[in-house]
């Protein structure tokens, strides 16, 4: 019959317990010490099986050197001691297990987030099956409170959907058809059919949970570091203490220091605070792949952005509207109507502001001409009208005033794009189109640099004017404009070179040279991006930039956290043997101490699964 741990320290336990109160009676002593002896033998068991197995990788570990001293106290007769170290490290495992298990109660949530059915329509009838059975291109059905099983884009419905297990974000987004939704998220209210684009284990949060889990199998530098030190630490204890019994012959003071010396809390020290932070990460939409980027994210001393899609919101947008001679919704009108064939993202930028202004409207222009590299030539209601750059209006003899050219060089200085508006005479107007900054980048470079960072960098291929407007505008203290793909790369390792070590956040399409040059590549609302999710170190799953000031303050409360739990380790362990070597800290009594020792680095690090959920405002608790 298999006894779990968690049986086996009961039961070890109570065998101790009885053979406390047969020792405390006149039945012969020799019963109660077959109980102890028995009880060292259930809780000793495993502990003589792992060391037995690690043997044979050559590997002298903890287990080794309670086996070694429970053995050895067995054979002087020290049976109490034979069975309270065992019941110390079999309940010490137990706890550490379960304190653990709590470290990973972030990935665990997302793992319950999984959908465990499908409801998909089929030769018009509705089947329930399970989301591995749904083929790519199957209608999936998705009522009130209902997960959604796949990727993919929404065909008939509208729903309010909570995408946290994607974007970290709880407040539910409203889904109308041609949106997109993910596999994992949640409809709220509402109902939508939705066609599978992508199902299994190619969906975004398959994909999200594989990352999470192969980023807590990347060890930290510091981690990899501890491992090999306790592979030669053990050893050393070993020969120290046959060292010490040669001298002194006490083999109980031997025995006492294999145990006391065990490097337990050392060893777990830097695993279990990684995980805490990779877990709380991932519960707020930030995958940090694996210990040694949670190391570096911490030490970056420059970040360099990308600005359309990343900085910006990479769509243009109406930012402003004058009217020469007649009013802005006049012009407005004319714009939206000349433009009502154009599919050139500033056209679709002036129908989306007419929309909003003015209300859908079906005209269209009784004759539309495109001038190629400068703009169209429509005739609305009989009269000409010429929409474009400036280049259009000077081909076609068109007056501009002083006052006017004024207007939109200050414009253009601002790194905005003039849409010029006139009649065959006279110019009527002008419409700036931008690219906007997203509403949170001022504050996440504020942010970025009270955290310590020391130089914020733009990098675009953007013109010049543009780059120089938004980096003012945000406060970034370098810009680098119109850089091809490869000069990015170039501009990133002088950076490298003049500061240590460099980001790069970026969007994950356009950027993934740049993103995989960098010492860190970092990708900005990365939601169902391949490119996003495997060039990038670091992948904030929504479009909330803010959040990778969160992600680097959480990569600093864990290294803070993880140096905590050395420096605490160390000093126990030194303590410890400078205890048993003084004859003041015994074989049971150091073996509680080393355990309480694992049990307190452990609840340290479950307190980074609270980092950043006591907010107020947008500020963070420290580790």
């Amino acid at each position: 019959m298999r006894i779990s741990k968690g049986q086996r320290v009961i039961l070890s336990g109570i065998l101790i317990l009885i053979s406390f109160i047969l020792k405390n009676t006149t039945i012969d002593i020799t019963i109660a010490n077959i109980f102890m002896i028995v009880a060292a033998f259930v809780a000793g068991l495993p502990i003589m099986k792992n060391a037995l197995s690690a043997l044979r990788y050559k590997i002298v570990g903890i287990d080794a050197l309670v086996t070694l001293a429970v053995l050895g106290a067995l054979f002087i007769g020290e049976y109490w001691e034979a069975a309270a170290v065992t019941f110390l490290f079999m309940l010490g495992e137990y706890l550490e297990s379960k304190t653990i298990e709590k470290t990973r109660s972030s990935i665990k949530a997302l793992l319950d987030l999984a959908p465990d059915i499908s409801r998909v329509i089929r030769n018009g009838e509705e089947f329930e099956i399970s989301p591995d059975e749904v083929i790519k291109g199957d209608i999936v059905l998705v009522k009130p409170g209902e997960k959604i099983s796949v990727d993919g884009t929404v065909v008939e419905g509208n729903a309010y959907v909570n995408q946290a297990a994607i974007t970290g974000e709880s407040i539910p987004v409203d889904k109308v058809m041609e949106d997109r939704v993910f596999s994992g998220t949640i409809v709220e209210s509402g109902y939508i059919k939705i066609k599978a684009d992508r199902v299994g284990d190619d969906t975004t949060f398959a994909r999200i949970l594989e990352m999470v889990e192969e980023a807590q199998d990347k060890k930290a530098k510091t981690q990899k570091f501890l491992e090999t030190f306790s592979r030669y630490y053990t050893p050393a204890i070993i020969l120290l203490a046959a060292l010490l019994f040669l001298f002194t012959r006490d083999l109980v003071l031997s025995l006492t220091l294999l145990v006391i010396a065990c490097p337990g809390a050392l060893v777990i020290s830097t695993p279990v605070s990684i995980v805490a932070g990779i877990g709380n990460g991932a519960k707020h939409g930030v995958l940090i792949k694996g210990g040694e980027i949670m190391e570096e994210l911490g030490k970056v001393n420059v970040l360099a952005f990308d600005k359309t899609g990343t900085l910006t919101e990479g769509k243009p947008k109406v930012t402003r509207i004058k009217a020469f001679g007649m009013t802005e919704d006049e012009l407005l009108k004319i714009a939206v109507i000349g433009e009502a064939y154009s599919e050139h993202p500033l056209a679709r930028a002036i129908i989306s502001q007419g929309e909003e202004k003015l209300g859908s409207t079906n005209e269209t222009p009784e004759q539309s001409e495109i001038i190629t590299g400068q703009g169209l030539k429509v005739r609305i209601n009989g009269d000409y009208y010429l929409i474009g750059n400036r280049k259009l209006l000077a081909e076609n003899n068109v007056k501009v005033t002083v006052e006017e050219e004024n207007y939109v060089r200050n414009e253009e200085d601002q790194g905005q794009t003039v849409i010029f508006i006139a009649d065959e005479q006279d110019m009527l107007g002008a419409i700036s189109i931008a690219d906007t900054v997203r509403e949170d980048g001022k504050e996440l470079i504020r942010n970025l640099k009270k955290q310590g960072i020391e130089k914020v960098v733009m990098l675009t291929g953007d013109n010049q004017r543009a780059a120089r407007a938004i980096s003012k505008e945000l406060g970034i203290d370098e810009y680098y404009a119109e850089l091809l793909p490869e000069e990015k790369v170039a501009k990133l390792k002088d950076l490298q070179e003049t500061f240590g070590t460099t980001a790069m956040v970026g969007d994950g399409v356009n950027d993934a040279p740049a993103l995989a040059s960098a010492d860190l590549g970092i990708a900005i609302g990365g939601a169902g991006t391949d490119v996003a999710m495997e060039t990038a170190d670091v992948v904030l799953m929504s479009d909330e930039i803010n959040k990778l000031s969160y992600a680097i303050g959480l990569s600093r409360a864990t290294v803070k956290n993880m140096k905590q739990n050395i420096y605490f380790a160390i000093i126990v362990a030194g303590a410890l043997i400078a205890g048993v070597l003084g004859k003041v800290v015994f074989l049971s009594s150091g073996m509680l101490i080393h355990e309480l020792s694992v049990l307190l680095v452990i609840i340290n690090a479950v307190r980074l699964l609270g980092y950043g959920d006591k907010r107020k405002g947008k500020r963070q608790v420290t580790v």
